[in-house]
Protein backbone atom coordinates (compact mmCIF):
# COMPACT_ATOMS: atom_id res chain seq x y z
CA UNK A 1 0.00 0.00 0.00
CA UNK A 2 2.89 2.35 0.73
CA UNK A 3 4.34 2.21 -2.82
CA UNK A 4 0.89 3.03 -4.20
CA UNK A 5 0.58 6.04 -1.88
CA UNK A 6 4.04 7.21 -2.88
CA UNK A 7 3.12 6.85 -6.55
CA UNK A 8 -0.04 8.95 -6.03
CA UNK A 9 1.92 11.57 -4.09
CA UNK A 10 4.57 11.73 -6.83
CA UNK A 11 1.91 12.13 -9.52
CA UNK A 12 0.24 14.90 -7.52
CA UNK A 13 3.55 16.70 -7.04
CA UNK A 14 4.37 16.49 -10.74
CA UNK A 15 0.96 17.98 -11.59
CA UNK A 16 1.55 20.79 -9.10
CA UNK A 17 5.01 21.50 -10.54
CA UNK A 18 3.76 21.46 -14.12
CA UNK A 19 0.94 23.89 -13.32
CA UNK A 20 3.30 26.09 -11.29
CA UNK A 21 5.72 26.41 -14.21
CA UNK A 22 3.13 28.37 -16.11
CA UNK A 23 2.25 28.58 -19.74
CA UNK A 24 5.77 29.19 -21.09
CA UNK A 25 6.65 25.47 -21.05
CA UNK A 26 3.18 24.21 -21.92
CA UNK A 27 2.66 26.58 -24.85
CA UNK A 28 5.67 25.35 -26.73
CA UNK A 29 5.27 21.59 -26.41
CA UNK A 30 1.78 20.72 -25.18
CA UNK A 31 -1.24 19.55 -27.05
CA UNK A 32 -4.18 21.93 -27.40
CA UNK A 33 -6.59 19.59 -25.65
CA UNK A 34 -4.29 19.25 -22.65
CA UNK A 35 -3.95 23.03 -22.43
CA UNK A 36 -7.71 23.40 -22.54
CA UNK A 37 -8.19 20.79 -19.83
CA UNK A 38 -5.52 22.41 -17.67
CA UNK A 39 -7.04 25.85 -18.06
CA UNK A 40 -10.51 24.59 -17.12
CA UNK A 41 -9.20 22.53 -14.22
CA UNK A 42 -10.59 19.33 -15.72
CA UNK A 43 -7.18 17.68 -15.76
CA UNK A 44 -7.63 17.10 -12.02
CA UNK A 45 -10.92 15.31 -12.71
CA UNK A 46 -9.16 13.06 -15.22
CA UNK A 47 -6.36 12.43 -12.71
CA UNK A 48 -8.88 11.60 -9.98
CA UNK A 49 -10.76 9.17 -12.24
CA UNK A 50 -7.57 7.42 -13.31
CA UNK A 51 -6.38 7.13 -9.71
CA UNK A 52 -9.79 5.83 -8.63
CA UNK A 53 -9.71 3.14 -11.32
CA UNK A 54 -6.17 2.14 -10.35
CA UNK A 55 -7.12 2.00 -6.67
CA UNK A 56 -10.12 -0.18 -7.51
CA UNK A 57 -7.97 -2.54 -9.53
CA UNK A 58 -5.43 -2.72 -6.72
CA UNK A 59 -8.11 -3.58 -4.15
CA UNK A 60 -9.66 -6.17 -6.48
CA UNK A 61 -6.32 -7.89 -7.12
CA UNK A 62 -5.41 -7.80 -3.43
CA UNK A 63 -8.72 -9.46 -2.48
CA UNK A 64 -8.32 -12.01 -5.26
CA UNK A 65 -4.84 -12.88 -4.03
CA UNK A 66 -6.13 -13.35 -0.47
CA UNK A 67 -8.95 -15.59 -1.65
CA UNK A 68 -6.64 -17.68 -3.81
CA UNK A 69 -4.15 -18.05 -0.96
CA UNK A 70 -6.91 -19.30 1.35
CA UNK A 71 -8.20 -21.68 -1.33
CA UNK A 72 -4.69 -23.02 -2.00
CA UNK A 73 -4.06 -23.64 1.69
CA UNK A 74 -7.40 -25.42 2.10
CA UNK A 75 -6.87 -27.65 -0.95
CA UNK A 76 -3.26 -28.40 0.02
CA UNK A 77 -4.44 -30.15 3.20
CA UNK A 78 -7.11 -32.16 1.33
CA UNK A 79 -4.82 -33.44 -1.42
CA UNK A 80 -2.26 -34.94 1.00
CA UNK A 81 -4.73 -37.22 2.82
Amino acid sequence: MLPFCLMVWNAWQSVQVSTALGSETSASSAVEMADLMRSNGKIFVVLAVVLLIQAGLFVFLWNLDRRLSRWESSTKGKSNS
